[in-house]
């Protein structure tokens, strides 16, 4: 078996790959895909890359191949991908410490595992369910703009809106006390900000915190019954039972993944979203004229933006192949989510932004058995927000030259780190 950071000299009958490994999110400017993952792509080549956490892996950039690789669970899994060279380096790549980082966060568990856990949350999240939080969305959505225009232009709209609703929404569907949103919001950005010069005591920190704070969560619950998420799950599966029981560790692990995934990454699709409309006036008049295109428009934003800048880390467990290329055993692979959206194999335009385009496939929220829990959520509240923000401000613009904008470079989800609006 080769070890994980090997890529073989053997790819008889697959395309070559790329030189020596880059950041994923190296050579990306604004929203576009980085020219030389667009190069991978249309070259039916594979990458090599260095994640945000310092594996080295192999990128594939193709919508079929992506699919199929996020679709196999079995061949590409997750338990085989060793830890972060921060930890490794440090020494502290411990039982304890790898617990830590996995257990009841459902991206870092395989079945069946992670069908366990997935079931007893999986019914927050369907599309009825979360058709009746809509109402107490719609409020928190406007509480933000009253606010926002309380303030008066220029304001920072990632800032006081597009880091406000999803906090809320997410944190009152968990139970999250208001006390405790705020540690919660710092703790997710700072998940998601991890990157690969992260030293071991940096990691340790973040597994820290992230445990403390929700463990007092879970204490909070135990003294506070409550109909949330995280009271369900104490009063239906609070037990040591494996079949239907989750432990107090689980718990964590699941409360985190979670916030995250309900917080950031919503944060960041309303922050860019609104930059792409902003950027193309005519699409953005045309959804300020018409909401009822929304749904629609919401599936173009999520295809054409990409925040996250790939996929997860997965191992391949036995040689295998993808397309015409040729994944050995013990291959790190890596989907890059942003390249395959607009592959050209799937839309012939797919750099360009059309919210009236036909419904067309994508994998913003990615496929398989860790296709996105909160995909209904988010996309509700992207559906009721980006209208809500046009109408209630019709000459929405940027208060600063575009070109002073900033993203973030070298972590898991792409991001703005401000967007200045005026109206």
């Amino acid at each position: 078996m080769n070890s994980p950071n090997h890529m073989p000299a053997d790819r008889s009958l697959t395309a070559p790959t790329s030189g020596c490994p880059m950041a994923l999110s190296r050579g990306r400017v604004g929203l576009d895909v980085a020219d030389e993952i667009s190069e991978l792509r249309d070259g039916g080549r594979l990458g090599r890359i260095t994640t945000a956490f310092g594996q080295e892996a192999t990128l594939i950039t193709r919508y079929d191949e992506v699919r199929a690789q996020m679709a196999d669970s079995v061949v590409f899994n997750v338990a085989g991908v060793p830890s972060p060279p921060a930890l490794v380096d440090g020494g502290f790549d411990t039982e304890s410490v790898r617990r830590r980082r996995t257990v009841g966060n459902l991206i870092m568990l395989d079945p069946p595992e992670h069908t366990r856990l997935r079931r007893m949350v999986a019914a927050w999240f369907t599309t009825r369910r979360v058709e009746r939080l809509r109402p107490r969305v719609v409020e928190i959505i406007d509480a933000a703009l009253d606010e926002m225009e309380r303030s008066g232009p220029p304001v920072d709209l990632v800032a006081m809106f597009a880091k406000t609703v999803p906090i809320t929404v997410i944190c009152e569907l968990i139970g999250v006390p208001e006390e405790l949103r705020e540690r919660y919001r710092r703790r997710a950005e700072r998940a998601v900000s991890a990157s690969a010069v992260s030293t071991p005591l940096d990691e340790l920190r973040r597994l820290r915190e992230a445990g403390w704070v929700s463990r007092e969560l879970i204490e909070y619950h135990r003294e506070n019954p409550s109909d949330d998420i995280i009271g369900m799950l104490l009063r239906e599966h609070g037990t040591d039972s494996y079949d239907d029981g989750i432990t107090d560790d689980e718990l964590v692990g699941l409360a985190n993944a979670l916030l995250i995934a309900g917080h950031e990454t919503t944060t960041q699709m309303l922050s860019m979203g609104t930059l792409a409309l902003l950027r193309h006036p005519d699409q953005l008049a045309l959804l300020r004229d018409d909401p009822s295109i929304v749904a629609g428009a919401v599936e173009e934003l999520l295809r054409y933006v990409g925040v996250l800048h790939g996929g997860f880390v997965r191992v391949a467990t036995r040689d295998t192949r993808l397309g015409g290329h040729r994944i050995h055993a013990g291959e790190l692979v890596v989907p890059a989510l942003t390249a395959a959206n607009r592959d050209p194999r799937l839309l012939t335009d797919g750099d360009r932004l059309d919210i009236t385009r036909p419904p067309t496939s994508h994998v913003a929220f990615g496929h398989g058995v860790h296709f996105c829990i909160g995909a209904p959520l988010a996309r509700m509240e992207l559906r009721e927000a980006f209208p809500a923000l046009l109408r209630r401000f019709p000459g929405l613009r940027l208060a600063v030259p575009d070109s002073e904008l900033e993203f973030t470079q070298g972590t898991t989800v792409y991001s703005l780190r401000g967007l200045p609006v005026t109206w």
